[in-house]
């Protein structure tokens, strides 16, 4: 188990390393095109940070281990909110004034319960994950078109702040991106392969590795650059990100995953793993846009919550292993 546990190690680093590539280098690009820094903040970066989960689903799906697949996308939404929205909001409170993210959040309400409907019968199958793929254009198409009669909102002055602190050319912006995309695929079939490899060594089902290490892997770069961004006090731009990487997540991973292979659902997924993301969604919309008067803003024991119950949750994955209980 050493050399799985090697690649699963290595691969994580250089997705992470690429996955930060990618990004500066597609988030350039955009700016050289003349993108508007609110699209580029809500998808170039938002979904961006995305690729480790769409790649490595992708790979996983092709590969016949659709549960990975499943189980890395959900994994990664509980993380980025759990894990990255709780541990930024302990170290500095959160303030939303983004129009743009308050828009986003029901949105994603929205998706989330919708993939119980979809998982509902017991699988996701290839008409489910082009539907999902579907609205997913649908949501893109109608985000270009209110970025560009909204104008200027606090994500885009984020975004353009971020933007002009790391500067790069047209030609640093292509190759940059063509690497990252390249090392990202390469470091993916890495992961996946060590995944595999120690699920199946070990008699864990591959939905428990995926909603664990491959799920935390995957979900570094959002970790990474909203940590950036909170040093600059950007809390937009890690609201933005954290909301945009769960929708992609939800919709064009799960979706691009069913369309490869249908994936089969267990109850275990909508009872422990849909019910525990859909919960901190609900939180994090009720903190994130106000309730009784208040302003949006996620204080220090919102988030808290949020980070007792990914601990929580993972807590009780690893115990479900430790007894044997992990081929659900």
């Amino acid at each position: 188990m050493i050399l799985p546990a090697v690649a699963v190690v290595a691969g994580l680093v250089l997705l992470v390393w690429s996955a930060e590539r990618f990004v500066d280098g597609a988030a350039a690009t955009s700016a050289r095109f003349g993108v508007s820094p609110l699209l580029i903040g809500m998808l170039v970066i938002g979904f961006g940070t995305s690729a480790p989960e769409l790649v490595v689903s992708a790979l996983a799906a092709g590969q016949g281990n659709p549960g990975l697949a499943l189980g890395n996308a959900y994994g990664s939404n509980i993380a980025n909110i759990g894990l990255i929205l709780g541990l930024v909001a302990l170290i500095s409170p959160l303030a939303v004034h983004s129009a743009v993210v308050r828009r986003e959040m029901p949105i994603l309400g929205g998706a989330t319960l919708l993939s119980a409907l979809l998982m509902w019968g017991g699988v996701v199958g290839r008409l489910e994950g082009t539907l999902l793929l579907v609205l997913l254009a649908l949501f893109i198409g109608t985000s270009i078109f209110r970025a560009r009669r909204d104008g200027a909102d606090p994500l885009g002055t984020d975004t353009e702040e971020s933007l002009a602190e790391h500067p790069m050319s047209m030609a640093a912006g292509l190759a940059w991106t063509g690497i990252g995309l390249v090392l990202l695929v390469i470091s993916s079939r890495i992961l996946v392969w060590g995944a595999v490899a120690i699920a199946q060594g070990f008699g864990v089902s591959d939905l428990i590795i995926g909603l664990t290490v491959v799920a935390v892997g995957t979900s570094l770069p959002e970790l990474a650059s909203s940590i950036s961004a909170l040093r600059r006090g950007e809390h937009d731009l890690v609201l933005g990100n954290v909301v945009g990487s769960n929708l992609f997540n939800t919709l064009g991973v799960v979706g691009l995953a069913a369309v490869i292979h249908p994936i089969q659902v267990g109850a275990e997924v909508l009872l422990r793993d849909w019910s525990l993301m859909a919960a901190m969604t609900v939180l994090l919309a009720v903190f994130a846009l106000g309730w009784r008067g208040r302003a949006g803003r996620i204080n220090r024991l919102e988030g808290a919550v949020l980070l007792a119950m990914y601990l929580t949750y993972t807590a009780w994955l690893v115990r479900l292993v430790l007894s044997g209980g992990g081929s659900g």
